[in-house]
């Protein structure tokens, strides 16, 4: 998941020249995630060892080795967009390490980012295997999404022309961008419709315009993103929803999938007899998530609450319905 406004400033700078990318800013924004990886995955490491596997990226380096010069403005460049520190070790032997790790591994868009160029490096250096590396396709966001990041760093009220799912026709009003957030393939947009005074989710393959408009908006000072979406599993929100402890039973073949994929953040193991594993979740059990237990079909099991079992039973019967003639 990704939310916006509470990365820092560097993490916005990459974002939105992620979504105007020039073929510079591009090469040079995989040249600094290159170098930030190299040293992550190594955990020291010295200037002639990385200069040599720089060397060896054909692609990017064009078989030229990495100056002192170069390293180092890379390397106050990488303080300055992402505040990430590279620090050098002088005992035996100058080696090379990230000093703030954790600035990356508790930055969940930060890691993402890098993460992200961390793949796409990756990629560039195996092209002749292309035919046989497959990705999902996203609808297009960007832009949309550079507008939106634009708005929501200057608090600017933007007006969209929407037309939703399954809708006659489109509509322009105005909203106030709060985040955003990527899920299952598709960008969204958490907003303050301000005709309904509440706040509303926008797919931005749904946006047909939008522009970003010279009124202003304070976003609340208690405002929190990822407290917004705590309770929740994907993008729906639904205040007569409550957040309930729900226990689900995988069985044996799905139960590794769960504990390498946690469905969500609040998602416990309770016990693991072999044959079936029970975890413990606490959400509120709104449509998408609902989707998600459907999707797994007959590997896991709603244990509790009642009333979930019982609209799974519902969407089963449903199911079973539309086939049964067959």
């Amino acid at each position: 998941m990704l939310y916006y406004p509470r990365c820092c400033i560097g993490c916005y700078k990459f974002l939105l020249t992620l979504q105007q990318p020039t073929k510079s800013n591009m090469l040079q924004l995989q040249k600094y995630t290159w170098l930030i990886d190299t040293i992550r995955k190594a955990g020291k490491i010295s200037l002639e060892e990385i200069s040599d596997r720089w060397e060896r990226n054909k692609d990017l380096s064009d078989y030229k080795p990495l100056s002192r010069a170069t390293f180092n403005r890379w390397k106050d460049a990488i303080f300055s967009q992402f505040g990430i520190i590279i620090s050098c070790q002088r005992t035996g032997g100058y080696l090379y390490y990230i000093e703030n790790p954790e600035d990356i591994d508790e930055d969940e868009l930060k890691k993402w980012m890098l993460d992200s160029f961390a793949v796409s490096n990756l990629i560039s250096e195996n092209l002749s295997l292309k035919g046989r590396i497959l990705v999902s396709k996203i609808p297009s966001a960007r832009d949309h999404l550079t507008t939106l990041l634009e708005a929501m760093r200057k608090n600017r009220v933007v007006t969209i022309t929407y037309c939703g799912f399954n809708k006659s026709g489109s509509h322009t009003f105005p909203i106030e961008p709060y985040c955003v957030k990527l899920f299952e393939n598709r960008w969204y947009v958490l907003a303050h419709n301000i005709h309904y005074d509440d706040y509303r989710i926008y797919g931005l393959d749904r946006i047909e315009n939008l522009e970003m408009t010279m009124d202003t908006f304070k976003l609340p000072k208690d405002f929190s993103a990822s407290d917004y979406f705590s309770n929740y599993y994907g993008i729906i929100s639904d205040s007569n929803i409550k957040p309930e402890r729900i226990v689900i039973r995988a069985y044996r073949d799905h139960i590794p999938y769960m504990k390498s994929l946690p469905l969500h953040h609040s998602q416990k193991l309770l016990e693991d007899s072999g044959g079936y594993a029970d975890f413990e979740l606490f959400l509120a059990p709104t449509f998408d998530f609902i989707m998600r237990l459907l999707s797994a079909g007959a590997m896991i099991e709603v244990m509790s609450p009642e009333s979930l079992r019982k609209t799974l039973k519902e969407w089963v019967s449903d199911l079973y319905n539309l086939y049964k003639n067959d």
